[in-house]
């Protein structure tokens, strides 16, 4: 069985980090975020020039034809160049969408006229709640909610969870709140029985938790692989007692657990985002997966790299911070490795009630 990615794949993957590369190099994000963090417009626009919000359009509908690995690809892009621009959210906000048949709503996101976000809280904490079509409550910290024109919400019913979505207007939107991570805004959303439209209940939340985990996933593992390959470079040019620092094995030992968990982050990430391309019955337990792992590996990952850099890694002026700190998001966005491992529990234990193979 091949693993590797296809050549079509490859050169997506080249031409997304010829693109970021130019256009989101961490001296432009710093831009952004000494600013006070937001939406580089002049990225975001180029993102949706090339198709981006469109990946999973079918080409003869005017998108890329592609699938959630091409979609993988791309996020793991964005995460390995931090890029402030909202292009998961709103390619999540779009397919749960385009799930419910609201078309009107999915051309907008998918045609880069309106922004997307995603308001998801865990299960049994209750923050937001729905009464027929009203939501009342306030949601988690939501990335870049405070620019988004349309919500994907998950609310806790009579019946169960259920998603919801509504447009953002001025009023709606959130005021941009204080945040570790500045590489992205956020906002709480706040609901005061306020109208929405019903997208579904637990198998349309369940289809978005995947796709969230995974892709989510496979955003660290962009992230954890530059931060390695940061602190290789570092420990290359660091010399200490007329030695460059990766010559010691305590640094040498770092670096090659960093490659093992990255490495790992890899296919669990990969597997998830393929599972759920191909439908497969295993893909709420690949994308439970990956994000555990992920989850876990991601913090790893940071902390070595910091331990690499020494003092200078401690200090916010260095980029690596940028990396730190939009990673401590992403370990807790749809679910963090604890509510992963009880999800994925749950998902297996039929199958050992039943005397199937978990694997």
């Amino acid at each position: 069985m091949d693993f590797e990615l296809s050549d079509d794949q490859l050169a997506l993957r080249e031409g997304a980090r010829e693109l970021l590369d130019g256009l989101a190099p961490t001296t432009r994000v710093r831009t952004v975020v000494d600013a006070g963090g937001g939406i580089d417009d002049g990225l975001w626009k180029a993102m949706v020039e090339q198709g981006w919000t469109a990946v999973e359009v079918p080409d003869d509908r005017g998108g890329l034809g592609f699938g959630a690995v091409e979609v993988a690809v791309l996020v793991e892009e964005v995460g390995r160049h931090v890029a402030p621009a909202p292009f998961l959210p709103t390619l999540l906000a779009a397919h749960a969408l385009a799930r419910a048949g609201r078309d009107d709503w999915t051309e907008r996101l998918a045609g880069g006229d309106a922004i997307g976000c995603v308001a998801w809280t865990r299960p049994g904490r209750g923050d937001v709640h729905a009464v027929g079509d009203r939501l009342t409550g306030r949601s988690d910290p939501v990335p870049f909610a405070p620019s988004a024109d349309i919500a994907v919400v998950v609310a806790e019913t009579d019946d169960g969870p259920g998603l919801f979505a509504l447009e953002l207007g001025e009023r709606e939107r959130p005021q941009r709140e204080p945040a570790m991570d500045m590489t992205r805004e956020l906002g709480w959303l706040r609901f005061d029985a306020t109208s929405a439209v019903r997208l579904g209940g637990t198998g349309e939340v369940d289809a978005l938790v995947d796709r969230g985990a995974a892709f989510t996933s496979a955003e660290m593992l962009g992230g954890a692989s530059r931060a390695m390959d940061m602190a290789v470079e570092y420990a290359k040019d660091r010399v200490q007692f007329g030695r460059p620092i990766g010559s010691f094995q305590a640094v040498k030992h770092r670096c090659a657990d960093m490659l093992v968990d990255v490495e790992g982050m890899r296919s669990s990430a990969y597997w998830a985002a393929w599972c759920i391309g191909a439908g497969d019955e295993d893909a709420s337990v690949a994308a439970s997966t990956a994000k555990i792992w992920c989850s876990d590996a991601s913090k790893r990952v940071m902390a070595s790299a910091l331990q690499v850099h020494g003092g200078i890694g401690f200090t916010w002026e260095h980029d690596l911070h940028l990396f730190l700190k939009r990673a401590q998001l992403d370990q807790v966005s749809f679910g963090d490795a604890a509510f992963h491992r009880q999800r994925l529990a749950d998902l297996l234990r039929p199958r050992v009630e039943a005397g199937r193979s978990v694997i």
